[in-house]
C-alpha cells in the first residue's frame, strides 16, 4: 500500500526541483525525502525523476502522475488544516504563508508568544497569493501583489537587494572601477570571484544583473546552499559575494563579518506587503502579527 507522505514527499521534489528544497518545505530530512522517493518508484515500477547534477527533473511518467495526484492531495491537505480548525474552537488558528527568511529574521523569535495557534508555510508567491485566495492561508508576507478582488495588500516595509561580500573580501579593485563607471571591468571582476547561491532562487542575481549590466548572467554561483541565511553565514568572516535583501545581513554588516560591495548604479528595492482576505474572521489575530512585524522591521 502507497504511503501518503511518499505523495507528500513527491509533489515537494516536483515542486522545487530539489531534495534539499522539498526536505525544507515538508521539515523532514533530505535522506527522508529520498527514501520516500525510491519507495513510491519501486511501488510503481519507474523513474519519477532524472538526477542532474542541482535538479531533479521529472520523467514523462513523473509529470502523468504528478497531474493525477496533485488536486485530491492538495485537498486532503485542506481538510486536514480545516479539521484542525474545527477539533481546537477555543483557540483560533491562523496559517501565514513567508519566505522561509523572512520567518527566521522576524517571527521566529516572537512565535511562542503569540495567544493563538500559527501554521508557517514556504513557498513561492504566485502559489501562496493562490492560496490566500481560496482560504489556505489568511496572511502572507510578499514583494508581490495580485488581483485577486477579495484580497487587499498593505505596505509595511522595503527591501534593498545589495552585492554583499564577505569581510575578508579584497574590493578595491572593485571600487576603482565602479568610479570610472567601466560596466566591463566591474562585470570581468565579479565573474572572477567566488560566488553563494540557493537551489530554488536565483531572482536577486538575475534581476541585480539585468538592471546594472544591461544583460542576463550567465554563470551560475560556485556553492549552492539551503537558503539566503545560510548564505549570510557562510560568507561571515571569510570570503566570496552573494546578491541578497540588506535587512538579512544588517546585524553582521554592524559585527563586520559581511560588507555591502555595491548597491548597484540603479539601486533594486522590493516593497513589501502584507496579503489578506478582506471578510477575514480573524481581523484582530491578523492584527498582532502586523504589528509586531513592523516593530521587527522597524529594530532591523
Amino acid at each position: 500500500m502507497v504511503n501518503l507522505e511518499w505523495y507528500r514527499s513527491f509533489k515537494a521534489i516536483y515542486k522545487t526541483g530539489t531534495l534539499t528544497g522539498a526536505a525544507e518545505n515538508l521539515f523532514i530530512s533530505q535522506p527522508g525525502v529520498s527514501l520516500h522517493l525510491s519507495s513510491l518508484e519501486s511501488y510503481v515500477g519507474y523513474k519519477l525523476f532524472e538526477r542532474t547534477g542541482r535538479k531533479m527533473i521529472p520523467t514523462e511518467k513523473g509529470k502523468v502522475l504528478y497531474n493525477f495526484i496533485v488536486e485530491p492531495l492538495t485537498k486532503l491537505e485542506d481538510a486536514e488544516k480545516h479539521f484542525q480548525k474545527s477539533t481546537e474552537k477555543h483557540t483560533p488558528t491562523i496559517s501565514v504563508g513567508m519566505c522561509f527568511e523572512t520567518f527566521q529574521i522576524t517571527l521566529e523569535q516572537y512565535i511562542s508568544t503569540l495567544p493563538f495557534n500559527v501554521i508557517i508555510r514556504f513557498g513561492e508567491y504566485p502559489e501562496m497569493l493562490d492560496q490566500l485566495d481560496k482560504g489556505i492561508l489568511d496572511l502572507i508576507i510578499t514583494p508581490q501583489k495580485g488581483n485577486s478582488p477579495n484580497v487587499e495588500h498593505e505596505a509595511f516595509s522595503s527591501e534593498t537587494i545589495v552585492l554583499v561580500g564577505g569581510i575578508e573580501t579584497d574590493g578595491k579593485t572593485f571600487d576603482s572601477l565602479v568610479k570610472k563607471n567601466d560596466l566591463a571591468g566591474m562585470e570581468t571582476w565579479l565573474k572572477q570571484q567566488k560566488w553563494y547561491g540557493t537551489a530554488g532562487d536565483m531572482e536577486h542575481l538575475l534581476r541585480f544583473w539585468q538592471l546594472n549590466f544591461g544583460k542576463h548572467a550567465d554563470f551560475r554561483p560556485n556553492y549552492i546552499v539551503p537558503n539566503l541565511n545560510s548564505i549570510v553565514r557562510c560568507l561571515s568572516g571569510g570570503k566570496g559575494l552573494a546578491i541578497i535583501p540588506d535587512f538579512l545581513c544588517k546585524k553582521e554588516v554592524e559585527e563586520e563579518k559581511v560588507k555591502v560591495i555595491w548597491e548597484g548604479t540603479s539601486k533594486l528595492t522590493n516593497t513589501l506587503y502584507f496579503g489578506c482576505r478582506k471578510n477575514t474572521q480573524y481581523a484582530s489575530e491578523i492584527h498582532i502579527i502586523k504589528n509586531l512585524f513592523k516593530e521587527v522591521m522597524v529594530s532591523i
